[in-house]
């Protein structure tokens, strides 16, 4: 019997550390953003309305606006630098106690923006969002939790695989620049997740571990999304 290939731009030892072929077995059906489109307008006036005025953070919401509109039309990798250039240069990196007054706080994109501070999980969620608007399906992205080895400390950042086989980007507000993940050897997988489920490291390919309906932070990020007006179905 013929060997199986390697692949290509994956050593075995990194597929083993990062996702062990959990993640990239899946098959990554692409399909069209099926969610109705978003009225900032009144988005904005409804959120204008809750916090009694915005002031500059009417302006970061709209330039969010102007993203989504302006990138709808570019190809996945100009809308993935468009979407992570746009976060990295918009929040500051805040810890939940500071920003939220709380150890573990998943804000929504809006809520991130209005404050315009957030940390690792509020840049990822919000980029994650961002390029589901933009029709990126949501099995090409994962919302992926890490350790940072260089901090050692829990950490969180965006996964993009461009089909099942490719070498996934992160998108990361640590570095701004887009890496594949076989050249991000600070950053250890625990889990990852996004609409379809939860994964880990050592599952049997394409298998989930877990449904995304048990973990509730998520759950709740979506009920807070859905109050503010963004029409997200399952994420």
């Amino acid at each position: 019997m013929a060997a199986r290939p390697r692949r290509q731009g994956w050593p075995t030892r990194r597929l083993m550390a990062w996702w062990c072929a959990a993640l990239l077995g899946l098959s990554l059906v692409v399909t069209g953003q099926d969610w109705p489109e978003w009225d900032f307008a009144q988005i904005i006036k409804t959120a204008e309305q809750r916090n009694n005025g915005l002031g500059s953070a009417k302006d970061r919401l709209q330039d969010w606006a102007k993203l989504l509109q302006s990138a709808a039309q570019q190809p996945e990798r100009q809308q993935l630098d468009a979407v992570n250039s746009f976060f990295n240069r918009q929040l500051r990196f805040e810890d939940d106690m500071t920003v939220w007054h709380q150890v573990d706080y998943w804000a929504t994109p809006e809520e991130a923006l209005i404050k315009g501070a957030g940390d690792c999980e509020d840049y990822a969620i919000a980029k994650y969002f961002s390029l589901r608007r933009l029709g990126v399906p949501s099995q090409k992205l994962r919302i992926t939790y890490v350790k940072a080895l260089t901090q050692n400390q829990a950490h969180m950042v965006l996964t993009y695989y461009s089909s099942d086989r490719a070498d996934p980007l992160v998108l990361d507000n640590l570095i701004g620049e887009i890496r594949p993940a076989s050249q991000r050897k600070d950053l250890l997988p625990v889990y990852a997740f996004n609409a379809e489920g939860i994964y880990m490291p050592g599952a049997a390919s394409g298998n989930k571990a877990s449904d995304t309906k048990k973990l509730s932070r998520w759950q709740d990020l979506l009920k807070k999304m859905k109050a503010e007006g963004f029409a997200i179905g399952d994420g």
